[in-house]
């Protein structure tokens, strides 16, 4: 054998080899154990090249893809069988070799036992459902298996089940990733002592055979790629390669899966550079390997790379850039012009030297990043599998097996350098790729598990420059879409931002590279190095100022802007991923004192980036008009380092800010944003479409407020507590554009803002000053105050759940901050300030959630409507606040009018920070708070309750930070000296609110009223004069400084930030350049303006105090609360003021004014005594008296007013609750059906359409409005008490022959057999399955009104939820859903009293009576409307069903069927009713079903159909019930024909139906009774039969004797002992008893028959019919059900159906006997009735005992028990089978009332264009479903054409649903909300109570 393996070696090389096919396997194996043997020897070479020999031949590359390299079709012509019978040779031959010639399967159980794996390593990819938990994992990604999650302990935890979006791997036992208390049973550290040493053997073969598949495969992969021509990579090429190469990577990846031994193998065969070398270098003579090596350099080449041996010719080209300056000077220096920017389109080709010079220029040092972007080097087979994997675009095959190694710690070093070496190659590629998303979660699957590991991380870091390389392939990655910035200066800008409208941002296609970098530097090593590295700093903020201006929105002024750019979601993702991320992840490693100079570097570089950038745009001073970005990374980063210095690292914050000047530059951007924002809300931006909106959304919204707005305000607060304020406060002004309008004069001119947009645009900018000097985000809070202010916000605009908490609350961005949703400070803090209720249903059937409500002391003290402000998205959830918080001052009684946002106090400011306190005690502030208080005093135009709210916040912020060492005296001392400069003395409030203001010089339009006057005491102005005369004298010292002058806020700014720019001399050449920008002209340039001078005579205190009169409408309102308590002025605290509307404000203020000095004191107290001259108290003038009439007649009239709506109102809802509460009988007032009294002998209806009143008439017939569906809801009622549960292991199943529809079926089928069928289909109902259910909400409407209303909603082109082409409509007063309309009989509604009397007719004559009446044949009532109108519903009630329920005849169409089908309507709606009043009557009443019941008119309906078919009188029941037959034989000779059914096998309450509908209508009571007395004796005959049967034989014989000596006392035809002997004797002469064999004994009792056990078995047996026909008696003759309790019922029954004689004595025990009335000797009927049974069990003695034991006690129907954890059913069917396709469905979905397991829109089990949801809802529920989606964990109801989700009952710990499982929290059963699905579903509601239903079209 092994000379003949030598000769085929030595031989010529065949292309295929000519091995003989018999004995293949055998040669294999043959040939495998002689290599194994010779190379087992010590001298092995002869072995090893025998070996080699055999590969080569076998594992020859140049078959299978030659083809494909010829083009396709050589591959499709000689692609018969060939390769793949090729490939799965070579396949074998390696499985026999590794396996050494044994087999290959114990090989691999060989290999698994050597196993030492400590670690899962499980590789999943996408969708595949796993676990996170957080309280175990160290890093944020740290996953799990289902089963490695369930195996470990993690009771407590906060974990939650995912599904995987790009794949992932588990990370069980590995403890670089999570805690090892987290690791399952199975990977808890095994030591590796206890592993045994691998035998040197058992893979000594493995170690020759796998580097030449290896190198096999990566020729193949050679082979197979070819560059593409064009610029599209063929797809199509790739892909056929991969499937030819599926069963060789496949083989690979089982390998890994034998464990630890194959993986150390593989990866010495991966990583081993010697092995590498020999096979790939090429220069063998081997043509094949040649080629396949230079198709290897071509790769290489068209990627853009270079293989080393080329360099020195590369390097000469290279363009030597070497400096390695960033400056954008130096940039466009270089480049010559910025044109060649837009030719950047053409990019990735590195080649092309134009392009790259372009880039060169913008990178540090070229030589590093030529060697990062441009060269790779090839070393091992891992290096080049990986190559190609990336050039293959990652396919997924390669991708798991490449993982599955990861296991192997070396391989896991060596495959991690890899990766980092093919960084750049991966981004290339990643641009290129048509299929970017699919490559990039591939590329994050692969890099999670690699850079989660700190360690890894670490030692990558430093031996393979991680980092750089990061930062330069990103770099690089950005640059190819740059577009030139045209913020600020159009022409002359240098910067260039990236291009939010390219693929690159638009499809996140940076993601995968951006989040690697967040995930190395969320560890600290690796993160310390980059704070260190200066250069990589200036790189990194490089980057970042890319991305500083980009996506810049220009206001249209004109026309709206055509077409709508969507590119800001692009941006606001970019630089919440590329810029804020990795800032937070910085961030978090700057906590501590040691780590000051990490932040005091990216200060620096911060700093100098933004310096360069406004360079770049040639800023100075003014911000370009109508312009705004919302994107300025570089501002933010240098906010949140400047923030962590103060806060965390104790930094000096001086240390590390600018000069004055870059301050200003500073903060005019952030400012502009904010300026931006309210013209936004004004609408002043409507002309650039909804996404300028959008943009302004975004920017607040809880993802990005936190590295948005929150760093931008921050900045803002930095620099105004460091500039001059009146320089800040006049920007703020003009910035808003509000300059003008802040004028004495009431009349103004604005040059830059509409008069529509003054007031929102005043309010914008008063908002922005509080938020900017009341938020302490950053200004001393800690983290807990934060979260705590974040929740309170949240909670008080809107109840929320715990998760939408958990989503509007910013969380901090970096995982490792520690406060994360779900920590114990998010539960506590939330469990401090909130209340939670738990989840409630509605009458209405809608289903709340679990939410959370602040509590009262949250409302009290912590409501905070700044924060509100700031945290809204959408300005109503301002409102909504604001009525939350007015409605529990109401409730709480602390304030009953419209309160106006309270005023908080705020935490205390940090140190660094004091400066900014200085903005409320500047002038210019002041100035205008004076000003505005004027203006909303003299009702000004243009100002709104909202802006007194904020002037007021104003002041009293500044009254809480006043610097306290103002003193009374010094300040009146210097007074007139400070006074001559400007308005005010001080800068101080407290003393510049007491200062007098005489007059103010204005500049009006000529048309002003002020201008109308001459001199300063002018006519106008008497009103305020008047008032202070006598306080004129005083104030004079202080005038006379003559007239203030006109005070210009832009003038003031132009001077501060002159003089600034002159101190700095650096600067001075840039004051000279002319102002192109100025828009702003200072007031008063405008000509047609003039000078007004007015007289104020007024401070801010009198301003105050007038005001308190204005808004409380009375003339000297206010009085100093000091004067009667002193008290006051020592606790100021008093809650009073807390909360209230302006009065309280103004009087809060007053207080704190008088507190703060005395001064103010004595003051407030004048302008007190002046404005009101003391009244005498008693007179009050006649005028007065006048007004105070008015107000109280007003008053008693607002009082009527409110009264007569709230009675409106209750009106209201009691018609809503009558009209929509489907089941709470607790407040449902009848309706109009039952109005009619009994003594009226014509019902009168109300029609709903055309409103008139009358009775119903033959041609003009009113109907109800009713809604007819198919019911299985009976048919699943059981007869054992046990609960059936969901299945949810493979045992547990459910069978359904236990529930009452299987066992009614299975008695018709038996009857059948043995019977005639005319006769079976009169013994038995239907419509257990399928049955028609009726029910309507009690409006009636004339029917030919109807019909014109089904006209317009079918010509209503407004797509309603139901179907009008199948009649259906919804009712035109109640809007509940209804198909079909039920004609009203004429005549009375409730029997008149004639019918009712009793007759004293004996019972013989009544029964003849009965048999004329049904003997009469009912002839159909004339063609009348009403007549035409009662076959169709008829007809409509027939459709209701499927025909399979409604044809059980043998002979197809016989009438018996119809007739059948009627009478069992009847039963279903009884039976129904029954089940609806709890299965039985002891609440009595009438239920709603009575008051809404349709069941009159419905019988009506049924009697005059069933009358069409008159029964012959021979067969007619009645005869046998009442009547002696004479001969006894007559019926034994007609053996051929099958008999009737024996009477005692019929049901009795159908007969009670058959007899009823055949008699006339309306029915006489009388005769009712005696129908139900004839039956009665039937059933009671009925039940002692079927307990003879029951008992055995000792038994039997004893009864027969005890009745036997009874039989001939005077009652004994009513004592059931009598009875039950003559039974017993009369059916001993049959077979019936006889069968007594051994399977009989499991129907035998075994329990002993009392007296009392037997009566109450008779009792039960009778109690369903006497149920019933109780029903049937209160709907047919209106009587009033009794109720009782529960062991009464039958006799109270009875004697309210007549049965039990008036005169009976209830003192003894009931008997049930005592109700008989037999119309005939009951022995001799009883005898007759026997006869017929013994005469059938004869022949058939088992079937005759089954029929005769029926089971009448049937329970309630339920649905399934489901189990208390969801987990438990979602493990189970989320990978079950389906049983019909064998397939794991997409969707699964279970049948809540049978358990069958469906899938839902598959379109594998879809039958006639049915899927499988809706053809199951057709056969278990007559159309009625209800499915349980396992993998959205709710409930969908399908309920005919129609489906809707109904929601779910599985609930998390906060009392939320996971719809769609998407938070994968545990959820528990909610028990009430299925006991209400239950309800509804018993109820048949489901059409009334969800309101979202749609049509399915057969699709789920």
């Amino acid at each position: 054998m092994a000379a003949a393996a030598a000769a085929a070696v030595g031989g010529p090389q065949p292309p295929q080899p000519e091995l003989p096919a018999p004995g293949l396997a055998l040669d294999k194996a043959a040939t495998a154990a002689h290599l194994k043997a010779a190379l087992s020897r010590p001298d092995n070479r002869a072995g090893a090249e025998e070996l080699q020999a055999l590969l080569e031949r076998v594992l020859s590359a140049e078959r299978p893809l030659a083809a494909a390299a010829d083009g396709e079709e050589a591959a499709a012509a000689g692609g018969g069988g060939g390769p793949g019978a090729a490939e799965e040779e070579a396949l074998e031959w390696c499985k026999c070799l590794l396996a050494g010639g044994g087999g290959y399967d114990e090989f691999c159980a060989a290999v698994r036992a050597y196993d030492p794996a400590a670690l899962c390593g499980l590789v999943w990819t996408a969708n595949f459902v796993a676990y996170r938990c957080r309280t175990c994992g160290i890093s944020p990604c740290m996953s799990l298996c289902a089963e490695c999650f369930h195996q470990g302990d993690h009771t407590g935890h906060d974990f939650n089940m995912f599904r995987s979006q790009a794949g992932g791997a588990c990370d069980c036992g590995d403890s670089n990733v999570m805690r090892e208390s987290g690791f399952c049973k199975r990977h808890q550290i095994k030591s590796s002592s206890n592993i045994p040493c691998v035998p040197k053997d058992l893979l000594m073969m493995s170690e020759f055979v796998l580097p030449r598949f290896i190198f096999c495969l990566i020729q193949y992969l050679r082979e197979g790629y070819n560059e593409p021509a064009a610029d599209v990579p063929s797809e199509k090429d790739l892909n056929k390669v991969l499937q030819l190469l599926e069963p060789q990577i496949s083989f690979l990846e089982d390998l890994t899966k034998m464990g630890g031994a194959m993986r150390s193998v593989l990866t010495q065969v991966l990583t081993n550079q010697q092995n590498y070398k020999d096979l790939t270098s090429g220069l063998g003579e081997n043509a094949c390997a040649k080629k396949s090596h230079e198709k290897y350099l071509i790769a290489l080449k068209s990627s853009g790379l270079t293989y080393p041996e080329d360099k020195l010719v590369y390097g000469l080209q290279e363009p030597s850039a070497g400096t390695s300056t960033l400056a954008v000077q130096g940039f466009a220096g270089a480049t010559g012009t910025l044109g060649q920017l837009d030719s950047s389109d053409e990019e990735d080709q590195d080649g092309s030297q134009g392009l790259g010079k372009r880039k060169r220029v913008k990178l540090s040092s070229s030589t590093k990043d030529q060697s990062i972007m441009d060269v790779l080097k090839h070393k091992s087979f891992l290096e080049e599998l990986l190559f190609w994997t990336i050039k293959y675009e990652f396919p997924q095959k390669m991708v798991t097996f490449l993982l599955n190694m990861l296991p192997d710690q070396e391989y896991k070093v060596a495959f991690t350098k890899t990766f980092v070496q093919h960084y750049a190659f991966i981004m290339k590629t990643l641009k290129k790729s048509h299929e970017s998303d699919t490559m990039s979660n591939r590329i994050v699957h692969i890099s999670v598990q690699l850079f989660s590991n700190e360690e890894l991380a670490r030692q990558v870091t430093e031996e393979c420059q991680l980092l750089d390389i990061m930062v330069t392939v990103l770099l690089y990655m950005m640059e190819s879409c740059l577009i030139k910035s045209e913020l600020q200066d159009e022409e002359n800008s240098l910067h260039v931002v990236v291009n939010c409208g390219e693929a690159l941002l638009k499809n996140n296609t940076y993601w995968p590279l951006v989040s690697d970098f967040i995930n190395i530097l969320s560890h600290q090593s690796v993160a310390k190095r980059f704070l260190e590295d200066h250069g990589l700093l200036v790189t990194w903020m490089n980057f970042v100022s890319f991305f500083q201006g980009m996506n810049l929105n220009k206001r249209e002024l004109n026309e709206h802007v055509e077409f709508e750019s969507q590119t800001y979601y692009a941006a606001f993702a970019a630089e919440l991923e590329a810029c804020a991320q990795p800032m937070w992840g910085l961030l978090s490693h700057c906590k501590v004192r040691e780590t000051q100079e990490y932040t005091r570097n990216v200060v620096r570089y911060c700093l100098e980036a933004l310096q360069d950038w406004f360079d770049a745009i040639n800023f100075v001073d003014e911000p370009a008009p109508n312009q705004v970005t919302f994107h300025l990374p570089l501002h933010r980063y240098y906010a949140m380092f400047l923030s962590k210095a103060v806060k965390c690292q104790e930094l000096d914050l001086d240390s590390v800010l600018p000069d004055q000047e870059m301050l200003m530059k500073l903060m005019i951007h952030p400012l502009q944003i904010q300026a931006s924002l309210a013209e936004i809300h004004s609408n002043m931006w409507v002309r650039n479409g909804l996404q300028i909106k959008g943009q302004a959304m975004t920017y607040v919204q809880s993802h990005f407020c936190n590295s948005m707005i929150d760093p931008d305000i921050y900045l803002l607060q930095v620099c105004a507590s460091r500039l001059d304020p009146d320089y800040f406060i006049s920007s703020v002004f003009e910035r808003f554009k509000v300059v003008d309008l802040l004028t004495m004069a009431s009349q103004h001119q604005n040059t830059v803002l509409d008069a529509e947009h003054e007031r929102s645009m005043l309010e914008g900018a008063l908002t922005f000053l509080v938020i900017l000097l009341s938020l302490r985000l950053h200004l001393g809070m800690s983290d807990d105050e934060i979260l705590r202010a974040e929740m309170v916000a949240q909670l008080c605009m809107n109840d929320r759940t715990h998760s939408s908490l958990i989503h509007h609350i910013p969380e901090n961005p970096n995982p490792k901050s520690g406060i994360i949703p779900g920590s114990y400070s998010f539960e506590s803090v939330l469990s401090a300030v909130a209340d939670f209720k738990a989840p409630v249903f509605e009458p209405g059937g809608s289903m709340q959630q679990g939410m959370y409500t602040p509590k009262a002391e949250v409302w009290d003290q912590e409501f905070d409507p700044v924060m509100v402000i700031l945290r809204t998205v959408y300005r109503r959830d301002v409102q909504s606040a604001m009525d939350r918080y007015t409605a529990f001052l109401k409730q709480s009684g602390k304030f009953p009018g419209n309160p106006w946002p309270p005023y908080k106090k705020r935490t205390p400011l940090h140190p660094s920070y004091k400066g900014l306190m200085r903005l409320l005690h500047c002038k210019t502030l002041h100035i205008v708070l004076f000003t505005l208080l004027y203006k909303i005093l003299m009702d000004h135009q243009n100002l709104s309750e909202h802006v007194l709210c904020m002037v007021l916040y104003l002041i009293e912020l500044g009254l809480e930070n006043s610097a306290e060492e103002e003193s009374d005296e010094e300040a009146s001392v210097c007074g007139p000296e400070r006074c001559h400069d400007s308005w005010f003395p001080g800068s101080n409030l407290v003393s510049n609110m007491r200062h007098f203001i005489n007059y103010v010089r204005v500049r009006v339009p000529e048309t002003a009223p002020e201008v109308k006057r001459d001199s300063p005491a002018s006519t106008s102005s008497d009103s305020l004069s008047s008032l202070h005369s006598s306080r004129r004298p005083k104030v004079l010292q202080r005038e006379n400084s003559g007239t203030a002058q006109v005070f210009s806020l832009v003038a003031e700014r132009r001077k501060k930030f002159q003089e600034i720019i002159n101190r700095s001399s650096s600067e001075a050449n840039q004051v000279v350049r002319p102002k192109t920008s100025n828009k702003w002209s200072a007031p008063g340039s405008a000509p047609q303006l003039t000078t007004a001078i007015l007289e104020i005579k007024e401070s801010i205190l009198s301003l105050l105090i007038k005001l308190h009169h204005k808004l409380s409408g009375k003339q000297n309102s206010y009085y100093p609360p000091w004067l009667d308590d002193i008290e006051i002025l020592i606790q100021p605290e008093i809650p009073k003021y807390n909360h209230g509307d302006g009065i309280t404000a103004v009087e809060r203020i007053l207080l704190k004014a008088a507190l703060q000095s005395r001064m103010n004191k004595r003051i407030i107290e004048e302008i007190c005594r002046k404005v009101t001259p003391p009244v005498p108290p008693k007179k009050i003038t006649a005028a007065e008296k006048k007004t105070l009439d008015k107000e109280e007649r007003r008053q008693k009239a607002r009082e009527r007013q409110q009264k007569l709506l709230a009675e409106f109102a209750s009106r209201q809802k009691s018609f809503m609750e009558t009209a929509m509460d489907v089941d709470s009988p607790e407040n449902d007032i009848p309706m109009e059906i039952a109005t009619a009294e009994p003594q009226v002998s014509e019902a009168v209806y109300d029609c709903v359409i055309c409103g008139q009143s009358g009775p119903s008439s033959e041609d003009r017939p009113t109907g109800l409005v009713v809604l007819l569906q198919a019911s299985s809801v009976l048919g699943q009622c059981r007869d054992n008490i046990e609960p059936k549960k969901l299945p949810i292991t493979e045992e547990e199943q459910i069978y359904p022959w236990d529930t009452c529809a299987a066992v009614h079926d299975v008695r018709l089928s038996l009857l059948q057999r043995y019977f005639k069928d005319s006769s079976c289909l009169l013994a038995v109902s239907i419509g257990w399955e399928g049955g028609v259910y009726v029910q309507t909400c009690g409006h009636t409407l004339h029917i030919d009104c109807h019909k014109s209303y089904m006209e317009s909603l079918r010509n209503d082109q407004v797509l309603q939820g139901f179907s009008v082409d199948k009649g259906e409509f919804t009712c035109p007063l109640c809007r509940q859903f209804a198909n079909s309309v039920l004609p009203c009989y004429p005549g009375s509604n409730v029997e008149s009293n004639l019918w009712q009397r009793p007759s004293n007719k004996s019972i013989q004559d009544l029964i003849k009576e009965v048999e004329e009446l049904q003997g009469r044949p009912g002839a159909f009532p004339s063609e009348t409307n009403l007549s035409k109108e009662m076959e169709s519903v008829m007809k409509d009630i027939k459709n209701t069903t499927q025909k399979k329920y409604r044809d059980y005849s043998k002979t197809p169409g016989s009438p018996d069927n119809d007739f059948l089908f009627m009478y069992s309507v009847a039963r279903t709606n009884l039976e129904l009713e029954l089940i609806h009043r709890g299965g039985n009557l002891c609440s009595g009443g009438a239920s709603t079903a009575g008051k809404r019941s349709c069941l009159n008119q419905l019988f009506h309906v049924l009697a005059l159909h069933m009358r069409l078919y008159s029964i012959d009188s021979e067969y007619n029941p009645w005869r046998k019930l009442t009547q002696l037959v004479e001969e006894m034989n007559s019926q034994q000779g007609n053996e051929e024909q099958q008999p009737e059914v024996p009477i005692l096998y019929h049901d009795v309450t159908s007969l009670l139906l058959i007899q009823i509908l055949m008699m006339p209508q309306p029915l006489r009571k009388d005769h009712f009774t005696c129908i139900v007395k004839v039956l009665f004796t039937l059933l009671y005959t009925q039940a002692l039969v079927a307990l003879s049967v029951k008992c055995n034989e000792e038994d039997r014989l004893a009864w027969k004797h005890t009745g036997a000596l009874k039989k001939n006392a005077c009652d004994a035809e009513k004592s059931y002992e009598v009875l039950l002997s003559f039974v017993i004797s009369e059916l001993s002469k049959g077979k019936l008893y006889h069968e007594e064999g051994t399977q009989e004994c499991a129907m035998v009792s075994p329990i002993a028959w009392s007296p009392e056990s037997m009566e109450k078995y008779l009792q039960d047996f009778c109690l369903p019919f006497l149920r019933i026909t109780s029903l049937l008696q209160h709907h047919l003759f209106g009587e009033d059900l009794p109720s009782c309790q529960e062991e009464e019922e039958f006799s109270v029954l009875s004697s309210c159906l007549g049965l039990l004689p008036t005169f009976y004595q209830t003192e003894h025990p009931f008997i049930s006997a005592s109700c008989l009335d037999w119309p005939v000797p009951a022995f001799d009927i009883i005898s007759q009735w026997c006869f017929e049974i013994n005469s059938f069990t004869e022949r058939h003695a088992e079937q005759g005992k089954a029929l005769l034991i029926q089971e009448s006690r049937w329970k309630l129907p339920h649905l399934l028990q489901l189990p208390e954890n969801y987990n438990t059913i979602f493990q189970y069917y989320h990978r079950k089978t389906c049983s019909v396709c064998t397939k794991v469905p997409k969707d699964p979905a279970v049948c809540l009332v049978c358990g069958t397991f469906v899938c839902l829109k598959g379109l594998c089990c879809k039958q006639q264009s049915y899927c499988e949801c809706v053809l199951h809802s057709q056969n278990c529920g007559a159309g009625t479903g209800i499915f349980l989606l396992i993998n959205a964990s709710v409930i969908i109801i399908i309920r005919g054409h129609r489906f809707c989700l109904w929601g779910s009952v599985y609930l998390d710990a906060h009392g939320e649903e996971d719809r769609d499982l998407r938070r994968g929290k545990p959820l528990y059963i909610c028990k009430e909300r299925y006991k209400v699905l239950e309800q509804q579903w018993i109820s048949h509601t489901f059409d009334h109570i969800n309101k979202r239903w749609g049509p399915h079209y057969n699709g789920l």
